[in-house]
């Protein structure tokens, strides 16, 4: 069984191109041009030159010793945290803006929930002297504040969204919206593994380099490149999708991919697609997402900006659907508790969407000798303001 995209764009049953007839043409230049241009030798020496040089790679895989005497078992963290812009998301965003630079476009749109995609955007932007316009809910604008003014400083446009919940979702909409009116001179660096075909694969060949980098460290420090389970949050799904990536085919490697409850997934204020979801299409791709019987959109939450999307991405839900990768769900307060005990044990404050790939441990078990990556997709400064919110309330 194979759990990479086939060359209809699907992955299983999930996957494709479900788009408007306006949007035909940008999605087929991408379609036909992404594959030939990011693996010529050419793109691959200018995106491993910037991956070292520009966004500090290859990025840690630290040995957690307290961690590993609090649940038993080898802990080690890859530090996507200590990037260039504090996230899994530069990885993505440096390899399409040289991907758009070579297909001529000139301006540049995305969108971002936690933020993070969107700084990192900006950041390349900056760098090529690019337009860019960020699209963000409203919502998330207040949340997000310090990543929403890093973006203005670099020189991004950032367009508050007021439709529906005013977060991820419909930044997505609006960003859509506007690279429909726009074919000719714009990309649309899309931030995570959703959209249309070759969304899905084109940013999960960009953050594999994650997976790529942990074979190499474990080979280093443990003798064998595999561990025995990779742990990533999940909300659309870029960081686990770069984590799992190349262990795929190594079915002895457990994936356990971590989605936010929210409140609980019997609250009415979660965020766990595989708890919750049903087959359906969204943003143009059919994939697992939270719906009523009628086929309308329900309004996801979580604490992290970065999680509260109502589905996951196709590879996520091909993975869920062929039991190839554990999902599992936590809470708010579960989440809050694995940040603050990383940052006492560690002096390490994570992003509150890696706080739930953290929060998981407390979840399972493992043997005193198994190997396991929990992947810090991002650093916490974003979330200081509800990190003390939180904090104060306990004392």
């Amino acid at each position: 069984m194979s759990y990479h995209v086939d060359q209809n764009g699907y992955y299983g049953r999930f996957g494709g191109a479900f788009i408007p007839e306006m949007m035909y043409p940008n999605v087929d230049e991408l379609r036909n041009r992404y594959l030939e241009i990011i693996e010529s030798a050419e793109f691959r020496k200018e995106y491993t030159d910037l991956l070292r040089d520009y966004v500090g790679r290859p990025s840690p895989l630290y040995y957690s010793n307290r961690l590993s005497q609090q649940y038993g078992a080898q802990i080690y963290l890859k530090r996507e945290d200590l990037n260039h812009t504090g996230s899994h998301k530069i990885n993505n965003t440096v390899g399409q803006i040289l991907l758009a630079k070579r297909l001529g476009k000139k301006r540049i749109i995305a969108e971002t929930g936690a933020g993070q995609h969107g700084v990192a955007t900006a950041t390349v932007c900056a760098r090529e002297g690019l337009q860019c316009i960020v699209y963000m809910g409203a919502i998330d604008v207040s949340r997000q504040a310090p990543n929403v003014e890093k973006m203005k400083m670099l020189g991004a446009e950032v367009r508050p969204v007021y439709s529906g919940n005013q977060t991820l979702k419909d930044a997505t909409n609006e960003a859509i919206r506007d690279w429909i009116n726009n074919p000719e001179d714009t990309h649309y660096i899309i931030g995570s593994v959703v959209g249309p075909h070759p969304y899905p694969d084109m940013v999960a060949r960009f953050q594999a380099v994650i997976s790529e980098e942990m074979r190499q460290q474990l080979k280093e420090k443990t003798g064998s490149e595999l561990p025995n389970a990779v742990i990533a949050c999940v909300g659309g799904g870029s960081n686990a999708a770069g984590a799992f990536y190349h262990f795929l085919d190594d079915e002895e490697v457990k994936l356990i991919a971590v989605e936010a409850a929210g409140k609980g997934v019997d609250t009415n204020e979660s965020a766990a697609t595989t708890a919750l979801g049903k087959t359906g299409v969204l943003h143009g791709s059919k994939s697992l997402l939270m719906q009523t019987e009628d086929g309308q959109v329900i309004e996801p939450y979580s604490i992290s900006a970065g999680l509260d999307y109502p589905g996951i991405g196709p590879m996520h839900a091909n993975l869920y659907e062929t039991g190839r990768a554990k999902f599992m769900s936590v809470t708010d307060e579960e989440t809050l508790e694995a940040a603050y005990n990383l940052t006492e044990k560690e002096g390490i404050i994570p992003a509150l969407e890696s706080a739930h790939a953290l929060a998981a441990l407390e979840k399972l078990m493992f043997d005193q000798d198994e190997v396991v990556v929990v992947n810090i997709s991002g650093r916490g400064d974003k979330d200081m303001e509800t990190y003390l919110k939180h904090f104060r309330a306990k004392q």
